[in-house]
């Protein structure tokens, strides 16, 4: 009995290190876009023609410490210091190629920076805030990713105030989310995707307390919060 037991238990972490490298894997190639690559190029060759060295420094910057994050192998887990660099980098490419229409703004007490996150966990929310929400309202909208501590968790809260959910696209969220981790069958192409492969590598490394939790006001904005446990520490 006790030899089975413990064959069962070994059985069942092998298949969630496996789901966990295979929820990394796809990820990073979601990384790889072309798409942004390229858009990203253009504005810099747009920077250049513009007569702007200092903003073509920048974006070349931010697209260099993007992609040095994204393609960096390792254990999968970051700082949320190291995270907050990633999703920085990103939304500073993004604010130039949309800026009549974006705003945003990173508030993250250096008291929670150390706490350990999956990588490549705040990008794929802030880039669902962008293009779901900020990019379908009128007018300039905002993205807010501030952090606080809630007992020995850390929660990280990514608002925006894009064009929000109806309480039916909200449910069919929350819905995937839990299914999702539940063994169902979810679409790499569906929009919602990303933060079903968000959510799945957090329950994954940390277990079910954990993970992300969606609230959103049709015509007002989205918040996603990330919860993760805070005393963990990169093996």
């Amino acid at each position: 009995m006790m030899i089975g037991r413990i064959e069962y238990l070994l059985d069942a972490v092998k298949t969630e290190e496996k789901n966990l490298r295979e929820a990394e894997l796809e990820l990073l190639q979601a990384q790889i876009n072309p798409h942004f690559l390229y858009n990203t190029l253009d504005t810099i060759i747009w920077l250049a023609e513009s007569g702007n060295p200092k903003e073509v420094v920048d974006m070349v910057k931010a697209l260099s410490d993007f992609f040095r994050t994204s393609l960096n192998h390792g254990n999968g887990m970051f700082t949320l210091k190291e995270e907050e660099r990633h999703v920085k980098s990103y939304l500073q490419i993004q604010h130039v190629r949309y800026q009549d229409i974006l705003e945003y703004e990173i508030d993250l007490p250096d008291d929670i920076k150390d706490a350990i996150i999956p990588k490549i966990t705040l990008q794929p929310i802030v880039e669902n805030a962008l293009y779901h929400g900020i990019k379908n309202r009128r007018g300039k909208g905002k993205i807010s990713v501030t952090g606080m501590r809630e007992g020995n968790d850390v929660v990280i809260s990514i608002a925006d105030n894009g064009a929000g959910m109806t309480p039916e696209q909200l449910n069919k969220i929350t819905t995937l989310l839990n299914e999702g981790h539940a063994g169902g069958k979810v679409q790499k192409k569906m929009d919602s995707y990303g933060l079903y492969n968000v959510n799945q590598r957090i329950k994954l490394k940390f277990g079910n307390n954990y993970g992300l939790s969606i609230s959103s006001v049709y015509g007002e904005g989205t918040c996603v919060k990330v919860r993760i446990p805070f005393g963990n520490s990169i093996p």
